[in-house]
C-alpha cells in the first residue's frame, strides 16, 4: 500500500510538472504577447519598450486579490506608478467557465466597481499570456524595466494571507523594486514566492 502510495504522489507530481510553465528569470528579456483589454484593444509588451512595465495576474474572485483592491491597496499602487509613467497591466488569464472569467462587459464593470488604476485589463482567456509567464497565482507580479528585462518577479508583498489588516505590516515588493529601480539602484529583492489563488487555466 505505502508503494502504491508513494508512486500515486509521484505521479501527480510528474502531471503538476509536465502543465507547470517556468517563469522567465530575472534579468531574462520578458516574453513578448499580444491580448486584448477589455475594450478591445490589443496590448503588446513590444510596443512599451522605454517604459517600465507591471505585470499583475488578476482574478476578481480571489480573496487574496479582494484583500488589495478592497483596502484600495493595488489602486494606490496603480495610481501612484502609472502617474510616473509606469505601464501596469493586469491580466486575467482565467479561463471560459472558471472562476474570474470575465467578458469584456463585466471586466469593464468590475474596474469601474473597483475604480482599478492600471492601464489596462487585458483578457488573456487561452491563457497564452500567462503560460508564457509562468503566472501561478493571483495576484503574481512582474516588473519590467525600459530594456525589456525582468527586474522583480514573484509576490505583491511579504504577508501571504487574505487579511487586509495585514498590508500596513508588511513590504510590498512591486513598490520597493519600482522605486529602487527608477532611482538607479539595483533592487535588493529581485524576486519572491508568489501567493494567492491558483490561476484558473483550462486543464
Amino acid at each position: 500500500m505505502k508503494t502504491k502510495s508513494v508512486l500515486a504522489v509521484v505521479a501527480s507530481l510528474v502531471t503538476t510538472a509536465a502543465f507547470a510553465s517556468e517563469s522567465p528569470s530575472v534579468g531574462s528579456a520578458a516574453p513578448d504577447f499580444s491580448a486584448p483589454d477589455a475594450k478591445g484593444k490589443t496590448h503588446s509588451l513590444s510596443e512599451y519598450k522605454g517604459k517600465y512595465v507591471v505585470l499583475e495576474w488578476f482574478n476578481p474572485e480571489c480573496p487574496f486579490v479582494k484583500k488589495h483592491y478592497g483596502s484600495d491597496n493595488m489602486q494606490k499602487l496603480q495610481e501612484e506608478f502609472t502617474g510616473k509613467g509606469v505601464v501596469w497591466l493586469s491580466i486575467d488569464s482565467s479561463a471560459p467557465g472558471k472562476q474570474g472569467n470575465l467578458t469584456p462587459e463585466q471586466a469593464e464593470k468590475k474596474m469601474s466597481e473597483w475604480k482599478t488604476r492600471s492601464t489596462a485589463l487585458l483578457l488573456d482567456q487561452d491563457g497564452k499570456v500567462g503560460q508564457a509567464y509562468g503566472a501561478k497565482n493571483t495576484p503574481h507580479m512582474f516588473v519590467i524595466n525600459p530594456e525589456g528585462k525582468v527586474i522583480y518577479e514573484g509576490a505583491i508583498d511579504s504577508k501571504a494571507t487574505p487579511n487586509p489588516a495585514d498590508i500596513p505590516l508588511s513590504t510590498n515588493y512591486v513598490k520597493v523594486a519600482l522605486d529602487e529601480s527608477m532611482a538607479g539602484k539595483a533592487v535588493t529583492t529581485a524576486q519572491t514566492k508568489p501567493y494567492g489563488c491558483s490561476v484558473k487555466y483550462n486543464k
